[in-house]
């Protein structure tokens, strides 16, 4: 059932981890702690599943494999929901800390304390779809108006749920950075807040506040485990989800953290690039990946600064695994648990099985009968329609 993996032609590239400590100046610990205590108090919170393949590790000879489920986060169906959201808060609590000339609360805006001042403002943000529509929902729910910029290649479903939270949503005739080049000059023109998940030259708190966000997954994960896994295999993208994670797993495990290891698609690895020219290093998306999230071609450079020194190894995967991938989730081997997983969400997941599969990238990786693989399934079927399809074929 694993030929789609033997056969896989996944890059490799190994770097000597730099030695420094972003993974606790770039987010701190107050930072992670912060977002911890403000989203474990948004109603409808709830911790997301972690849960233990085991039928998929024997198969595959590891000592087990974790698998931390976002689909049901928030009901929004992605881990992006503990990003966007909370950045926007704490926009919000800065600026209208600024305007009222005192100190405003995350709570006090959360209860509606500034609802007034509150509609005033707008938030704005590009987006592949996920990062978008935690915005809007977190904008929807704070008051606020919002103001979204997709891709051309973003698919309908996903913008309309982004309208069904009340965004406007506008569509660029272009790839996933020139939406982001497009709402920074419209947030200028207009003076909208720009909520981004990748950061630039004077831009770094929105993207901090987004992994500070992101950490809640991490200490989920780490209150779950005794021990830490020996691997965690990140999906890229700008990086962010990875770098937080890797933070965060640094911060608790210090030097027994896991090894770190990226994965993109191949059709978008630009931090794949960057370990490989040792600098934050853009590449041109010429094709669209499958992995709508992951469709990247410029690395967030804070997010760099701690992957530069957390991650060991990165990957980049063909498409072809990609649905493979997703009905092994939802269709599993030895009573593991079915799990719904979107496209972007089986990044690592699908690296997983083909580096198992495959003896030279075993070895590389050091998959063996001991090895504790954490991944983190960051999405379920954010688009029923396109979830249906890959799960027919």
């Amino acid at each position: 059932m694993f030929k789609e993996y033997t056969d896989a032609l996944v890059g490799n590239t190994a770097i000597v981890p730099v030695l420094g400590n972003a993974y606790k100046t770039v987010i701190t610990a107050d930072d992670f702690a912060t977002a911890f205590a403000e989203i474990t108090a948004w109603k409808g919170y709830v911790p997301t599943p972690l849960y233990h393949l085991e039928g998929l590790a024997k198969t595959l000879e590891l000592g087990c494999i974790l698998y931390k489920d976002e689909g049901p986060r928030f009901g929004l169906g992605s881990f992006k929901a503990l990003g966007g959201a909370y950045a926007g808060l704490r926009i919000l609590q800065r600026e209208l800390s600024a305007r009222l000339d005192k100190p405003v609360s995350m709570a006090d805006i959360r209860t509606g304390a500034y609802a007034d001042d509150v509609a005033k403002i707008t938030l704005a943000s590009a987006t592949d779809g996920n990062h978008g529509r935690s915005l809007a929902w977190g904008a929807q729910r704070f008051g606020a108006s919002c103001q979204i910029y997709i891709h051309r290649d973003v698919s309908e479903g996903r913008a309309q749920a982004m309208r069904d939270l009340g965004a406007t949503v506008t569509r660029v005739d272009g790839d996933y950075d020139a939406s982001v080049a497009d709402v920074r000059r419209d947030a200028d023109a207009n003076g909208w807040f720009v909520v981004s998940d990748t950061s630039w030259d004077g831009y770094t708190q929105p993207p901090t506040d987004v992994m500070a966000g992101y950490g809640v997954m991490v200490h989920e994960v780490v209150q779950e485990l005794d021990t830490p896994p020996t691997h965690v295999f990140l999906q890229g993208g700008v990086g962010g989800l990875a770098a937080a994670v890797a933070a965060g797993l640094r911060q608790h495990w210090g030097n027994k953290a896991p090894r770190v290891v990226v994965v993109e698609p191949e059709l978008a690895a630009c931090l794949f690039a960057s370990a490989k020219a040792g600098e934050v290093t853009n590449v041109a998306i010429k094709e669209e990946t499958l992995m709508a999230g992951l469709s990247c071609g410029e690395p967030s450079p804070l997010a760099w600064a701690i992957l530069r020194e957390e991650a060991q190894d990165f990957l980049t995967i063909p498409e072809s695994i990609v649905a493979p991938a997703m009905r092994i989730a939802g269709r599993p081997v030895g009573g593991d648990p079915t799990i719904i997983a979107g496209e972007s969400a089986v990044a690592g997941f699908a690296a997983v099985i083909a580096a198992a599969s495959q003896d030279g990238l075993r070895d590389a990786l050091g998959l063996d009968a001991d090895a504790r693989v954490l991944v983190i399934g960051s999405e379920g079927a954010t688009d029923p329609e396109i979830y249906a399809q890959l799960m027919a074929g």
